[in-house]
């Protein structure tokens, strides 16, 4: 069994062909995606999406939350839409935590206070409501590893890790996993591909963040789309990298994602 643990099946790229990809993930062996909203006027569209095709992908699941790239265009009303929306999805088996928040430092005219106001707001919430929390850490890691240690957040994910080791220790002393995909499939991100070997096999669950991050195989313009389908063979190779049988490794992303997001864990666990 297969766990893509970041997943935009709601973005655009998807739309025309929504029902393709799920059969497709389907008949390749994902069982369990999570899908992040972004923005607030996503919640909604999430929450079909995850309730219209779990009878395809029995363990698919949502988050909600506002990531960094649109906090531009959010507004202050967004975080009680969000609040709203969290207080009701409780109900929800299918809803697992608070994401995708977080910080970007890499795109340069993105307002980093603004950033900061809805990353904080939203990790006020998680704490308050002691849900997980999926997090965007690009060039980011010791100001979100900050926010962190000022409160008491139950564990989550540091989605597309790219971080030192020491980064990464002090995420995992945190109470998080760290989530690897396509990046990982280049020979050349060496740094990625060390954390691979060398971090604790607990610590790691797999991701695609369709329909971003295309694996090392999809070269041309025309095939530049990530999807779920593909998380078993990216999976394979950062299996390969970590020198673990397939198996082991899909039995320890299983075990990972089902500690550090609970509400996950009860519906892949349930009999």
């Amino acid at each position: 069994m297969w766990l893509d643990t970041h997943c935009h099946l709601d973005a655009p790229e998807f739309l025309s062909d929504i029902e393709s990809i799920v059969k497709r993930a389907k008949h390749a062996g994902v069982a369990g995606i999570l899908l992040p909203a972004v923005r607030a006027q996503d919640f909604e569209a999430v929450q079909e999406i995850t309730h219209r095709f779990k009878h395809e992908i029995p363990y698919l699941v949502y988050t909600l939350g506002i990531h960094p790239l649109y906090t531009d265009r959010a507004s202050e009303s967004d975080l009680k839409t969000l609040e709203t929306a969290v207080v009701s999805a409780k109900n929800d088996p299918h809803f697992v935590g608070i994401g995708e928040i977080g910080l970007d430092y890499f795109v340069a005219e993105l307002d980093p206070h603004r950033q900061a106001f809805f990353f904080h707001a939203q990790l006020d919430l998680a704490e308050q409501h002691q849900l997980p929390v999926i997090l965007h850490v690009r060039r980011s890691q010791d100001m979100i590893l900050k926010a962190l240690r000022q409160r008491t957040i139950s564990g989550g994910i540091a989605h597309a890790f790219n971080g030192s080791f020491q980064q990464a220790q002090q995420f995992i002393d945190l109470g998080f996993k760290l989530g690897f995909g396509g990046a990982a499939t280049y020979e050349r991100a060496l740094q990625i591909r060390r954390l691979i070997q060398e971090l604790p096999i607990d610590a790691i669950v797999t991701e695609t963040d369709s329909p971003d991050i295309p694996p090392a195989w999809l070269r041309s313009e025309q095939e530049r789309r990530n999807e779920p389908a593909f998380l078993p063979r990216i999976a394979q190779v950062l299996a390969e990298i970590r020198g673990i049988q397939d198996k082991d490794f899909a039995a320890a992303v299983f075990d990972n994602t089902s500690r550090v997001l609970p509400r996950w864990g009860a519906l892949l666990n349930k009999v």
